[in-house]
């Protein structure tokens, strides 16, 4: 754990004039507040604000961030109080550690319209001090990193969610460097194999070309060199996520996909940045279509950079990004920018955007009441880039990247976008479905009459226009889906052996946060809903069907109503093998093997032991053991034996080598598995291969749940 004369360090490199005593202060009441408690791994829990107020010094953010990260989880995990803290610390910092145990409560992995409903709380924190978002993505971020601590279970839960929210929200808000690292460590959780892949080809890529980065930045500085341009050169091969979705965008293999390398060119004015893309431009190729200049045209978020990919050494496509000094700030902080310190005084970026007007150009557009067009329209637009077009008038409209004319329609009014019936681009007539650019002017042409058709819902990307257009859908169709969704809901409840009584039918409407019976019948019938998710929404049971997987949160049976349960880490059972549950107060229960030594320690506690079985049915393979081996040192053996784990179906959740010899390694490798039949194909499949000298299930009695 970083020591409180280390965090002042850190802090001191950027602003001199810090308060050393009330961040003292902070770090002694944090500790003493958290005495006694202990994350997953083991480790003091107070290591974690800790480490979350260090992230941000890297961020250079002022003194009541970084004490708020010190303090963000006391009063939500300990007896701190809100007056106390305000009475030591502020109301400024209360209100930020307030704000962030808000956060820490809503659930935004939940259900749909629950989901949505806390969005609005999150965009409601968020205008009132965006500093509570830059801690709770620092927190985000160090829990990311310490994942492997928990269950698989909730890696997966905590990894899809970091996906889906945490990282794109760090994007939208300019952090790119944390969009990138957050989505790498979801993806490590969530498809390793597929990362674990990646990362080998660019070993071998490595291999055959040599380090192509170093020879490609030389290139790029002799260039500079000869036209006098004095600027910083950094290169970087892009992260195993950013390729793996290039890779499903162009439905390419890595060995065709091309511009996997990024280069930066820093200047020291905004005129350099020009020149020295007419030097990389004179010296390679320009790809066509794939030039942007934010310099000219800002992202609202303050980014300024100009993007262009050029045929590099090799013909390997390349990705330029040109900047200056200021602008780069900015790119690597983002919004944080606004609170960045630098020689004891908030730096002053003329970039930096203010927090409160980004907000606002952020949540202007979020105008709807209706939960799911709410929901839809936050993560399209947290995941969109921009696009800027231009009315015949010469206002701007800004649009997310992809989108067509309908969805410049639908910007204007959704009138508009109701009675479209063709646009013009740059005064030439295009299809609805056509792409527009940057700096193109857009006419849209209307006629009486005209209603939207359901085949729009695939031309648009925003969504404002995918909300408006199943708006009208479902009015317009509205008592054909009822009357085909009561059929469909008769068909599918008689197969399960039940009835889709209008009382069955309002309950399960209910449930689902539906208007009533009849909007779940419309909804059935125009396929937004499936009969399945109603009948299993009434009858949990039957969402365990004979052959359907088991979900792993409810992997185990003998637990109380709402009870938790966590695997312990000691003995690390799965399923098929006899189990025994020991009760822990406020954490649920902990599941041991039957045979676990570490149960002697409870021998004398009877009260405290629970009587469990596995579930019956298929179970998923997110259960991890540890395998220990030895294996021959020689070239290719750890490629086969991952690979010969692979075609097991068994993913490698980690891999660390315990020992290196001459001739031999001894490596221990955690494997997510489905049961114990699954664990035993998978070691005799490695017994039987001759580079494989020894092998066993790792066990560790004293490792503490």
């Amino acid at each position: 754990m970083i020591d409180v004369d280390d965090l002042i360090a850190l802090v001191h490199n950027y602003n001199p004039r810090t308060n050393e005593a009330l961040i003292r202060e902070a770090y002694a009441y944090g500790m003493r507040m958290h005495e006694g408690q202990t994350r997953h791994s083991g480790e003091p829990y107070f290591s974690h604000p800790v480490a979350v107020a260090a992230i941000l010094t890297e961020q250079q953010l002022d003194d009541s961030t970084l004490i708020t990260a010190l303090l963000h989880d006391t009063i939500e995990d300990t007896k701190s109080t809100y007056s106390e803290v305000e009475r030591l610390f502020g109301t400024e910092i209360a209100e930020l550690v307030d704000g962030v145990t808000k956060l820490t409560n809503l659930q935004l992995s939940s259900s749909e319209t629950k989901q949505a409903e806390n969005f609005r709380k999150l965009f409601m924190a968020m205008s009132k001090d965006l500093r509570v978002i830059l801690v709770k993505l620092a927190d985000r971020l160090h829990n990311m990193r310490t994942i492997r601590s928990l269950p698989p279970e909730k890696q997966a839960r905590k990894a899809r969610e970091t996906m889906e929210i945490y990282a794109p929200l760090a994007g939208r808000m300019g952090m790119q460097w944390m969009r990138e690292e957050l989505e790498d460590l979801s993806f490590r959780v969530l498809n390793s194999d597929a990362r674990n892949s990646i990362i080998r080809r660019f070993i071998t890529l490595q291999r055959e070309s040599g380090d192509v980065i170093h020879k490609i930045t030389n290139d790029i500085r002799t260039e500079l060199d000869r036209e006098g341009i004095e600027a910083e050169v950094f290169g970087r091969a892009k992260k195993p996520h950013s390729i793996w979705r290039k890779m499903q965008e162009k439905d390419q293999g890595f060995s065709r996909l091309s511009d996997i390398y990024g280069f930066r060119i820093i200047t020291g004015s905004e005129q350099d940045c020009y020149r020295v893309l007419g030097a990389i431009h004179r010296r390679w190729r320009a790809v066509p279509g794939r030039f942007k200049d934010y310099i000219s045209q800002p992202k609202s978020n303050g980014y300024r950079s100009i993007h262009t990919t050029v045929s590099g050494r090799d013909g390997k496509r390349v990705e330029v990004q040109i900047r200056t000094r200021q602008m780069h700030e900015v790119a690597e902080a983002g919004v944080a920018a606004h609170w960045a310190y630098r020689d004891g005084v908030r730096a002053q970026n003329p970039f930096a955007v203010d927090p409160a007007r980004w907000i606002a150009s952020l949540t202007e557009r979020f105008d709807t009441e209706d939960h799911d067009e709410f929901l839809e329209h936050v993560k399209l637009e947290m995941y969109s880039d921009q696009v800027f077009c231009f009315t015949p008038k010469g206002e701007v409209i800004q649009l997310p990247k992809g989108a067509t004319p309908l969805d410049y329609a639908y910007s204007i009014h959704t009138r508009i976008g109701d009675s479209c019936v063709g646009a013009k681009v740059d005064g030439i007539r295009v299809p609805l479905w056509t792409r527009l650019r940057n700096g193109q002017s857009v006419e849209i042409i209307t006629a009486e009459g005209q209603r939207p058709q359901a085949t729009w819902l695939d031309i648009v990307v925003t969504g404002r226009a995918k909300a408006a257009i199943r708006r009208s859908l479902r009015e317009e169709d509205r008592e054909r889906f009822i009357k085909l969704g009561r059929e469909l809901a008769r068909v599918a409840f008689e197969n399960a052996g039940k009835k889709a009584t209008d009382k069955a039918l309002r309950t399960a409407a209910r449930t689902l946060g539906l208007a009533d019976g009849d909007e779940l019948l419309a909804r059935l019938g125009s396929a937004e809903i499936a009969s399945r998710h109603v009948l299993e929404t009434l009858y949990p049971e039957l969402a365990l069907g004979k052959g359907e997987e088991v979900e792993p949160g409810r992997a185990v049976v003998g637990l109380e109503p709402g009870q938790g349960f966590d695997r312990a880490p000691c003995c690390q059972p799965v399923p098929g093998e006899r189990i025994v549950g020991i009760s822990w107060r406020g954490r649920g229960v902990v599941v041991h093997a039957i045979d676990c030594p570490s149960l002697v320690e409870f021998e004398d506690q009877p009260e405290r032991w629970v009587d469990l079985a596995w579930q019956g049915g298929r179970h998923p393979a997110v259960h991890t053991i540890r395998l220990m081996l030895t294996i021959r040192n020689d070239a290719g053996v750890l490629g086969r034996i991952c690979t010969l784990i692979g075609e097991q179906k068994a993913n490698i959740s980690d891999l660390h080598f315990v020992d290196r010899k001459p001739d031999f390694y001894r490596l221990l490798i955690e494997v997510d598995l489905r049961d114990a039949e699954h664990l035993h194909t998978v070691m005799t499949a490695l017994e039987a291969e001759s580079d494989v000298a020894a092998i066993e299930r790792h066990r560790e009695p004293g490792r503490k749940p």
